[in-house]
């Protein structure tokens, strides 16, 4: 069974669901296209619509094209096996989430308990956006928070979430031979390992 066919094996789905979640994956690959500013807005409005507790809306997105002064400090938090590809993308981005909000009606600030949580549908709605483009973005929690902090400057009241790099995917000719190796999409536990009726199922300790 060649690449192709075992990717295709490891994305195909139990149940009916839109191809959109199965097609996203997260390549390391990327091709020399610069990236529209006009075309990434639509992914930051992808995430705008993200559902958040409140509609408090915490998620924050730093980027920086490739070619532009700011992209070496993007680049820079990022660990050495991360930067080794991720220099090649067409944008880095960095989601920040803010930790405090006021509830409708309300000037006081209270602590948000789901402001990762929140942010996180941010980005889900933003990598299927990519992909429904005909993009791809890669998610890395690979990177130095406190660099990332101080090379962009995020004040306190701030989480440093993720790091992304968004290009147009390659046929990894440019990657070393190990990744090449990997530059597929992976499987996924099937529902029956994650979803459980009723109490806590004993099998979701293992």
């Amino acid at each position: 069974m060649n690449i192709q066919e075992t990717a295709s094996k490891l994305r195909d789905p139990d149940h009916p669901v839109d191809r959109i979640f199965v097609d996203r994956w997260s390549p390391r690959g990327f091709t020399q296209d610069p990236l529209p500013e006009r075309v990434l807005n639509t992914f930051f409005e992808a995430a705008r619509w993200a559902p958040s507790a409140f509609n408090s809306q915490p998620w924050r997105f730093v980027y920086a094209l490739r070619g532009q002064s700011e992209f070496e400090a993007f680049l820079a938090p990022l660990i050495e096996f991360n930067q080794g590809w991720a220099r090649h993308a067409a944008a880095l981005i960095y989601l920040l989430s803010r930790k405090e909000f006021a509830p409708p009606g309300k000037t006081e600030r209270l602590f948000s308990r789901t402001h990762s949580f929140d942010s996180g549908a941010a980005w889900a709605n933003f990598a299927n956006q990519a992909t429904a483009a005909g993009w791809a973005a890669h998610g890395m929690s690979g990177f130095s928070l406190g660099r990332a902090r101080r090379m962009l400057r995020v004040p306190e009241g701030f989480a440093v979430e993720i790091a992304i790099a968004v290009g147009r995917k390659s046929d990894g000719a440019g990657l070393p031979p190990g990744l090449l190796q990997r530059e597929q999409p992976s499987g996924r536990s099937p529902v029956g390992d994650f979803v459980g009726r009723g109490f806590f199922p004993e099998r979701f300790r293992s």
